[in-house]
């Protein structure tokens, strides 16, 4: 068996650091339920979709850990025009 990390626990260490506020608020939750946990995913999530949006290289947290970069969707402008009606 290895006692080296595997990229998947390199990338969960990773965002574990990146999201260490979240686990600091988590510790002082003293009842969870559907609601807290939702709110916690909510903000884990806003928190990645910022990272993202301000690493200096597109893509640059999968390409660190050895991940393809996936596609981008089509934009907007892309989209064939609605009608109106």
């Amino acid at each position: 068996m290895s006692t080296e990390p595997s990229r998947i626990d390199l990338l969960e260490l990773d965002i574990d650091l990146r999201i260490s506020d979240l686990w600091r608020e988590a510790v002082d939750v003293s009842e969870w339920n559907l609601e807290v946990v939702a709110a916690f995913i909510r903000a884990a999530y806003g928190k990645g979709y910022c990272d993202a949006l301000t690493e200096e290289s597109l893509g640059e947290l999968c390409m660190e850990h050895g991940y393809r970069l996936p596609e981008r969707r089509a934009t907007a402008s892309a989209w064939p025009e609605r009608d109106a009606a």
